[in-house]
């Protein structure tokens, strides 16, 4: 049975973050991440969910702090609905899949951006001054051209609105040039690792974003990691420079969204059902592409 989650009060925990998609409850020493299927663009949360979408996200960043457990420390704690606290018992079925137990991080507010294709923010940037974030690049290229290496471009965070594209000047000088340098190498040391791996099974990553916090004074990888919302999944077979690519994400219902001259002020137009399914598809597909299993709907 496909099942929907937009919205779950568990009643007892404190709210620690109700973000676009996700809500976050206090457990003390952790915190209890939900990924529901609420929906969001141009900044704006639509009324009807994508099925599935907080279940598929979950299981992708768990696989993903797995894989690079070696690489670098991250917040999860468990993923086991027998490690819930006792409170959020009766809510055990629609939170199966859809939660991470993590521990709780000093948050460093700086996203942590890797590009290896030349897309979205990156290539307006490019277009206008032959450099993104004030870093140049070669002449010539053109939307979506791979880069000879992955380049760090750093953004600050903004829980609110869009992040903003910044220099590594700007960075060192809010956090430091030793934290930047650390940042940085481990941004590119994830991202190398995630792309070879994911070229392999049919998909690029063009470009991904992590974010980093301090856990007992060590840097820690937190938050959600190389996910269809956290990054650009491109088909290898399809790929060609000199064009936007088809994405492994929500971009049927941003087209749909921008074709029919929505303002982007809410409230959203609603979404026809073959929009969402054709987005559901899309993060189905990334999902199994990647982790080599098959998704089944969640059992709530």
């Amino acid at each position: 049975m496909t099942t929907y989650l937009q919205e779950l009060v568990l009643e007892g925990l404190p709210l620690f973050r109700r973000g676009k998609v996700r809500d976050t409850y206090d457990l003390g020493d952790n915190l209890l991440m939900v990924a529901t299927d609420r929906v969001s663009a141009f900044d704006v949360v639509l009324s009807e969910p994508v099925p599935n979408k907080g279940a598929i996200l979950t299981g992708m960043s768990t696989f993903w702090f797995e894989l690079t457990r070696d690489l670098t420390p991250n917040h999860v704690v468990s993923t086991d609905v027998c490690d819930l606290p006792e409170i959020a018992t009766p809510f055990r079925n629609a939170l199966d899949r859809r939660f991470m137990i993590v521990k709780k991080a000093e948050r460093i507010d700086i996203e942590c951006v890797v590009r290896g294709y030349l897309a979205g923010s990156g290539w307006a940037e490019y277009k206008q001054d032959g450099a993104v974030c004030e870093e140049p690049l070669p002449a010539g290229l053109v939307e979506s051209s791979r880069l000879d290496k992955p380049i760090f471009t750093p953004a600050a965070k903004n829980d609110s609105g869009h992040d903003e594209n910044i220099s590594i000047a700007r960075m060192e000088a809010a956090v430091g040039k030793e934290l930047t340098d650390q940042l940085k190498n481990a941004s590119l040391a994830l991202y190398g690792f995630a792309e070879r791996y994911a070229r392999k099974r049919g998909i690029i990553i063009a470009d991904t974003k992590f974010e980093f916090g301090f856990i007992n004074g060590q840097l820690t990888i937190i938050d959600e990691m190389l996910t269809p919302d956290s990054s650009r999944f491109w088909d290898v077979n399809l790929y060609e420079a000199g064009r936007p690519q088809d994405s492994f994400d929500k971009q049927p219902l941003r087209d749909w969204l921008m074709e029919t001259g929505w303002d982007r002020n809410p409230p959203a137009p609603s979404l026809p059902a073959s929009v969402i399914q054709a987005t559901a598809d899309r993060y189905r597909t990334a999902f199994e592409r990647l982790t080599e299993m098959e998704f089944t709907s969640n059992r709530g």
